[in-house]
């Protein structure tokens, strides 16, 4: 699965490693990211919150394709380009854009949709992911793998997330 989330970043991001998400209205930088089913990362790309997702994951695809030669299978959500639907099935990846029912009003649940938004939301739980604190963005990257470490080391010892209430 594949979804990218655009953050906020602090004063500290030099202006040229920013810029401006103009469908969300978020000054920073995207955080594009690649999962299995089970919501375990597989790979990650920080850009400047500007760039377009059909060129973010061209070179994510790139880069699971050789660090993963298994995969066959993908979804995607409708901000995804035809562009980006060819590339992957030149990469022998049978893309699936998820869309909504025709018909449908209202929130709907997206199939194969919860697993990345969870992956997305639980990222978001760390302190230094909630903004981009990072003045590089592979310091960003290397930020998310430490979360998805923590997550995965969680996990393992079947521990749940902690929350602010201190359950």
């Amino acid at each position: 699965m594949i979804d990218a989330r655009s953050v906020k970043t602090s004063t500290n991001v030099p202006a040229r490693e920013q810029c401006c998400d103009v469908g969300k209205k978020i000054v920073g930088r995207k955080r594009s990211i690649i999962i299995d089913t089970t919501g375990l990362k597989l790979t990650v790309l920080v850009t400047a919150a500007g760039s377009q997702y059909s060129v973010a994951g061209e070179r994510l695809l790139n880069r699971v394709t050789a660090d993963h030669s298994g995969i066959r299978k993908g979804w995607a959500d409708r901000g995804c380009r035809e562009y980006l639907v060819d590339n992957a099935a030149r990469l022998g990846i049978a893309p699936e854009v998820v869309r909504h029912t025709p018909g449908t009003k209202g929130f709907t649940a997206l199939p194969h949709r919860r697993v990345i938004e969870h992956t997305l939301g639980r990222l978001m739980h760390h302190h230094r992911l909630a903004r981009d604190y990072e003045a590089l963005p592979a310091r960003s990257t290397a930020m998310i793998y430490i979360a998805m470490i923590a997550f995965i080391a969680r996990r393992i010892a079947r521990e749940s997330t902690q929350t602010w209430r201190g359950e």
